[in-house]
């Protein structure tokens, strides 16, 4: 077993920054994101569309639970190839169009944009790279402010692409607590960071597949986590909504079938409580992360627990992957920066 310490690792470091990155993207973007939820206040607001992929577009996930419970307007995700391989035009209005990106230069992420953008609709950019065409294109520049990302496995930066997210949101809504608790965050983040998950990855050691559940919020940690242990542990981790695995999914879940419960503390957070507890009734390997859970979460505000929960996941991911003999700074076939059309 590998027992190098995590701090060895552009993974572990990049996951070790991200309180000081969410603490400058707070900093660097109050001004902007004040004037940015007053204009959306201001007129009428019908539809928000996100624009990402990867990591990015988790982070847009999360957002879209945000903004949908929060704010009440549709969130839609665009897909990419409507503009970039079908050249459709969009012809909505009273929308806002999110983009987000590490490195602002994928093409299709940039027609996708430009198609926004031809219909009339402003476009708020929350990507790492200040010198990106995303970040000129964009009407509202919020730079996420991660600093040089190295690792292949994104961090700090969808870390920072969240908090920005829910940043906004709160300015949007006017909510005193969800307001609170995003200015609480970074101190949050750095207790999660510090918080030790490890131990949950030698029940992992020889998974081959698995499932990670969440809901509401959680959702898009679920996502996000089921990501990085494809991208860096090479499991074929599926990530399923605490309802929808009720249905088919439930077939072959059974003695020794891995799943991580991300459990917010909310009543969505209740039925992942509930689902686990079932799949462990059943045989299952169960991590259950949550209040007085195996893997410990922050108090919080629900809707920013995801994000102390991924802060808290990535070490277990990291450890995992040196543990299976691989590295996680660098998986296999993988490059960082990947430009789609």
């Amino acid at each position: 077993m590998d027992t190098t310490p995590l701090t060895t690792s552009l993974m572990a470091r990049e996951t070790a920054e991200a309180p000081v990155a969410v603490a400058r993207l707070l900093d660097a973007n109050r001004e902007t994101i004040a004037a940015l939820a007053a204009d959306l206040r201001g007129r009428p607001v019908r539809l928000v569309g996100t624009c990402a992929r990867g990591s990015s577009d988790h982070a847009a996930l999360y957002g879209k639970y945000l903004v949908e419970t929060m704010i009440g307007v549709p969130v839609v995700s665009i897909a990419p190839s409507v503009a970039s391989l079908f050249a459709a035009r969009v012809s909505t209005a009273d929308a806002l169009c999110v983009a987000i990106s590490q490195s602002g230069r994928s093409p299709d992420l940039l027609a996708s944009v430009d198609a926004w953008r031809a219909a009339g609709i402003p476009v708020a950019a929350l990507v790492n790279d200040e010198t990106s065409p995303l970040h000129e294109r964009a009407d509202w520049r919020l730079p996420l402010s991660a600093g040089p990302e190295r690792s292949v496995a994104a961090t700090k930066s969808c870390i920072a692409a969240m908090a920005g997210f829910a940043a906004l949101v709160a300015a949007w809504s006017g909510d005193e607590a969800l307001t609170a608790a995003v200015e609480a965050l970074p101190q949050a983040l750095k207790r999660a960071v510090a918080q030790d998950w490890t131990h949950g990855a030698a029940p992992l050691a020889a998974a081959r597949q698995m499932f990670v559940i969440a809901r509401g919020y959680g959702f898009a940690a679920a996502q996000e986590a089921a990501l990085k242990l494809k991208e860096t542990c090479a499991i074929q981790a599926e990530p399923f909504s605490a309802a929808e695995v009720k249905h088919g999914p439930m077939t072959i879940i059974g003695t020794g079938f891995p799943i991580l419960a991300l459990a917010t503390s909310d009543p969505a957070g209740d039925g992942v409580r509930d689902v686990a507890r079932e799949f462990a009734g059943r045989g299952a390997i169960v991590l259950t992360a949550g209040d007085d859970a195996m893997l410990p979460v922050e108090a919080a505000h629900p809707a920013i627990q995801p994000i102390l929960m991924l802060a808290s996941f990535y070490g277990l991911a990291e450890r995992l992957a040196r543990m299976r003999g691989l590295d996680p700074d660098s998986p296999p076939h993988l490059a960082k920066v990947t430009e789609t059309r």
